[in-house]
C-alpha cells in the first residue's frame, strides 16, 4: 500500500489542473487612466482649436508686428489665401463664407478646457513620479552622443522593437517635454496676450511680447510648431503600429507583456 501511495502521488501531480483553476496571465497597464483621459481631451480640443483657429486666420490672413495692425498697415507677412471679409485685401476677387463668430467662441472654450486639462496632467506628473520615471531621460541618455544616435536610429524609419511599447525613447521624451513645458505655455501666453480683459489686468503679458499684433504673430508660429508635432506624432504611431498603440491609449493595455509597469 505504501508503494502504491508513493507511485500515485507523482501521477496525481502530473494531471493538468482544470482551466478555471489556472491563473490567467495579466497584462500590465501601459497608460494610467488619467493619462489616457487627458490625452484624448487634449486631442479633441486641439483639433477644435485647429479648425477654429484656421477660420479666425481666414478672416484676416495678414500678420503684423507691434501693438497695432490693420488693412492700412504694411504687414510683416501675409498668407496668399482668400479672406472671409471683403475689406481685407487678399488679391482674390471673391471672399469665403464668414465663420468668425462661432469660431471665436469655440476657440476660447476649447482653449480653457486644454488649459485646465494640462494643469491637471502636470500636477499628476509631478506628484505621482510620472514625469521623473517616464518623461525625463535617464542619466545614460543625457549626452550628445545618445541624442545623435537616437536621431540616426529614427531616420531609418524602421518599426521600433516590441520593448518600446512599454517606454518612451529619448526623442519621444524630449519632444513631449518640449511640447508640455515650452510650446503649450507659449501658445497659452500668446493667446491670453490677445485678450483685452486679460491684458487690462496683466499688461506685462503683452508688453513683454512687443504688442498685441506681435502676440498674434507668435501665436501663429507656435501653433504651426504644435501642428508639426502632431503630424510627426501620428506618423510615428503608424510606423510603430497604429491599432496597437491606439488601443493602448484607449484601454491602457499594450499588445505585449512585460513584468515592468509604466503609467
Amino acid at each position: 500500500m505504501a508503494e502504491l501511495e508513493s507511485v500515485g502521488a507523482p501521477l496525481a501531480a502530473s494531471v493538468p489542473a482544470p482551466a478555471s483553476s489556472v491563473p490567467a496571465a495579466t497584462i500590465p497597464s501601459r497608460h494610467f487612466l488619467l493619462v489616457r483621459v487627458t490625452h484624448w481631451i487634449t486631442t479633441f480640443c486641439f483639433l477644435a482649436l485647429l479648425v477654429t483657429g484656421t477660420e479666425i486666420v481666414i478672416s484676416h490672413p495678414r500678420f503684423y508686428w507691434g501693438e497695432t495692425g490693420n488693412v492700412l498697415t504694411t504687414p510683416l507677412f501675409k498668407l496668399h489665401i482668400p479672406s472671409s471679409r471683403a475689406l481685407v485685401p487678399s488679391g482674390y476677387g471673391y471672399v469665403l463664407p464668414d465663420q468668425n463668430g462661432w469660431s471665436r467662441y469655440l476657440h476660447f472654450q476649447s482653449a480653457w478646457i486644454v488649459v485646465l486639462t494640462g494643469l491637471l496632467y502636470v500636477l499628476y506628473a509631478f506628484f505621482t513620479g510620472h514625469l521623473r520615471k517616464n518623461l525625463l531621460p535617464p542619466k545614460t541618455d543625457r549626452s550628445l552622443l545618445a541624442f545623435w544616435t537616437a536621431i540616426a536610429k529614427n531616420l531609418r524609419f524602421r518599426r521600433p522593437p516590441a520593448a518600446e511599447a512599454w517606454s518612451y525613447n529619448l526623442l519621444q521624451r524630449l519632444a513631449y517635454l518640449f511640447v508640455i513645458f515650452v510650446l503649450f505655455p507659449l501658445v497659452i501666453w500668446t493667446g491670453l496676450a490677445m485678450s483685452p480683459a486679460f491684458v487690462s489686468a496683466f499688461p506685462v503679458a503683452v508688453n513683454s511680447l512687443g504688442g498685441q499684433q506681435s502676440a498674434r504673430t507668435l501665436h501663429f508660429f507656435v501653433s504651426l510648431a504644435l501642428v508639426l508635432f502632431l503630424l510627426v506624432h501620428v506618423a510615428m504611431v503608424f510606423l510603430a503600429g497604429f491599432w496597437s498603440r491606439t488601443r493602448a491609449m484607449i484601454t491602457g493595455r499594450a499588445a505585449t507583456t512585460t513584468p515592468t509597469e509604466h503609467p
